[in-house]
């Protein structure tokens, strides 16, 4: 698709889940995607899979908690290719559980990937965009941030400030810039591997198996933000199950 062919998009979190499905989505509509996670053989991999299919990606190893690694990957991209047009700020985990449990190390590990991971992201990309005069942020948030339910407060509160962040950011960039909040209702990814409650943990396996939508959903809306005209700023796309209350 014209919108999206010859971009170069960078993916945090790519080797899983949401992440890999937007790559290879993107990859396939002729984006060449830089991808970064802190799996390198699952990411390796998954650049292979792109090119044996005939696309184009490189990776490299990124933990969104080090400012440094973010600034690589969006160096990588720009060495490569010239130039990012589109960051996508994806990686996220969601150990949720009662704040009664005091799951204190839970709590930091989410405000450090989920919050202080997108405005590392940020603050690496937005230099470069604001020197080449355009560029797309894709920040990926969810429907916890639009409706607030028990065991979810802290993550809850992770992904309201994703959308905090990503409004101001967009009334800040000014016409040449653009901000897409992604906001993904029970999607089957890997979410449920970082919670470290066996009750919770379980019961979002089994919910998990029985309503919620594929990654591949969101990697299409991430698409479609995407792929609009450079004065069309998509600002937020809700997509949840039709079983999801």
């Amino acid at each position: 698709m014209p919108g999206i062919r010859n971009k170069i998009i960078a993916i945090t979190g790519a080797s899983s889940g949401i992440g890999e499905a937007t790559a290879l989505l993107l990859a396939s509509r002729g984006a060449k995607v830089v991808l970064g996670a802190r799996g390198l053989n699952r990411l390796e991999a998954l650049v292979a899979r792109i090119a044996e299919a005939g696309g184009e990606a490189v990776c490299a190893p990124t933990d969104v908690t080090r400012r440094d690694d973010l600034s690589q990957l969006v160096g990588l991209a720009c060495e490569r290719y010239g130039k990012l047009d589109v960051l996508v700020n994806n990686a996220g985990i969601g150990p949720i559980s009662p704040l009664d449990d005091l799951r204190v190390e839970d709590w930091e590990a989410m405000v450090d990937i989920n919050i202080k991971g997108v405005l590392y992201g940020i603050a690496s990309a937005l230099p470069v965009f604001r020197a080449q005069g355009s560029g797309h942020f894709v920040n990926i948030a969810s429907t916890a941030a639009h409706r607030i339910v028990p065991n979810m407060a802290v993550y809850a509160g992770t992904k309201l400030a994703v959308r905090a962040i990503s409004e101001g950011l967009r009334q800040e960039a000014g016409e040449k810039l653009r901000v897409t909040v992604i906001s993904p209702g029970f999607t089957r990814t890997n979410f449920a591997e970082s919670m470290t409650d066996p009750a919770l943990k379980a019961q979002t396996l089994a919910s998990m198996d029985k309503f919620a939508i594929s990654p591949e959903a969101i990697a299409r809306a991430i698409a479609f933000a995407i792929e609009q005209p450079a004065d069309v700023d998509v600002g937020e796309i809700i997509v949840r199950p039709t079983a999801q209350g």
